[in-house]
């Protein structure tokens, strides 16, 4: 008789962002005139840029001729569009080998295809609070979760103990959902602390694109030491709008081994096994974004993100409310005024503000009594929020 896989009956119930819509939705059904300020969702609401737009038109046109038709791309990805990616790491002082970056769907589709690398028995170390996928990517595989709590007074940047565990290591910088950033400094703890222990570090790379401190990393192989410990998993979902698009790329350094076997051959044995590659014309799109008019365009839509970032965090300043994220980040994390419970918050908010934000404890317990806004709203929905937040708490 089959068994189906057992541990998905491990899983906790995804109620936060379901619990949000019935919350929301109830209120709507008794105000319906209400208009709401929607600050909760990691979603862009700008679209794609113009240079994007054409070369996708471009694609599609290709598709329609025989003399331009693609069929199956290569599954690790289309080599100029792989050649394209390393250069702009290079621009950053990365030096990576066009066939070191790989081609994919999106970073959630890559977060939880990546496990595949990694025995069931390795442990993974999952800093809180964090993007709930990571937690439950690694519960359906049937592994050892280690909960590394953060908080105020790590700036939610904790660095590895002496004493610490965990083999598969999540760090996310900007980080989703604190908007806190890892300097050289603590990201080389942790690159030391993985090398020496044989650990691997999963960077999510995601938000990259908002670090506007020069000072910061936007990768983890701006670290000495990287290459032999890492794995970096990127997106074009908002750092250009791809979030209904879908692609990302992923960086395996050919230097990245653990016990005699090499990490960046066994990706594209299970790329080649269990794809088929990137659709060609997602691909022309991805890389009409870095052309130098297609990177113009994302700096120009970013800039509005950050100038929604600006208003709430001018706000909070005003108020006298601590948070981080923000400037290097689109997201904002606030502690919850008067020791209130992040639901609590949630529904003065709603209530008496219309305004919808996330509750921290939906990202861990160590959550709780924090708050996250989202930047991607509109402009003229982020003033109006910004101004409600300060007549509410004032």
């Amino acid at each position: 008789m089959l068994k189906p896989n057992m541990h998905y009956g491990d899983l906790k119930e995804s109620y936060l962002f379901a619990h949000i819509a019935r919350k929301t939705g109830l209120f709507l059904e008794k105000n319906p005139d209400k208009h709401l300020y929607r600050m909760g969702i990691g979603d862009v609401s700008l679209p794609l840029g113009r240079s994007v737009i054409e070369a996708l038109h471009e694609a599609v046109n290709d598709q329609s001729q025989k003399s331009s038709f693609h069929g199956y791309m290569p599954e690790c990805g289309d080599p100029d569009l792989r050649k394209i990616l390393a250069s702009y790491y290079r621009k950053r002082g990365v030096d990576l080998l066009e066939e070191e970056v790989f081609v994919s769907s999106g970073a959630s589709d890559e977060l939880g295809d990546i496990l595949d690398l990694f025995d069931q028995e390795s442990s993974a170390l999952v800093i809180e609070p964090a993007y709930p996928a990571y937690v439950d990517a690694n519960v359906i595989a049937g592994r050892k979760i280690i909960h590394l709590a953060s908080g105020k007074e790590n700036g939610f940047l904790p660095e590895p103990a002496d004493d610490q565990e965990g083999d598969i290591i999540y760090l996310c910088s900007p980080n989703n959902p604190t908007g806190a950033v890892f300097d050289h400094a603590k990201l080389k703890a942790w690159v030391d602390y993985a090398n020496k222990n044989g650990a691997v570090i999963l960077f999510d790379a995601a938000y990259e694109a908002f670090i506007e401190d020069p000072a910061l990393p936007h990768s983890i192989f701006e670290v000495e030491g990287a290459k032999t410990c890492a794995i970096e998993i990127c997106s074009l979902s908002k750092t250009a709008g791809f979030t209904g698009t879908r692609l990302g790329y992923t960086v395996i350094p050919k230097a990245l081994n653990r016990q005699g076997m090499n990490l960046h051959d066994m990706w594209v044995r299970n790329r080649t096994t269990k794809t088929n590659g990137v659709s060609y014309i997602i691909q022309k799109g991805a890389a009409a974004v870095f052309t130098e008019e297609g990177q113009r365009q994302i700096r120009e839509n970013i800039s509005i993100y950050k100038e929604n970032a600006r208003h709430l965090m001018e706000t909070l300043d005003q108020l006298g409310i601590w948070y981080c994220g923000g400037k290097n980040s689109p997201y904002i994390w606030m502690e919850c005024p008067d020791n209130m419970g992040s639901w609590d918050f949630f529904d003065i908010l709603l209530e008496k503000a219309q305004i919808v934000g996330t509750p921290g404890e939906g990202f861990g317990s160590c959550g709780e009594g924090y708050f996250r806004f989202s930047t991607f709203g509109s402009p003229e929905d982020t003033k109006e929020a910004a101004k409600r937040l300060k007549e509410l708490l004032e």
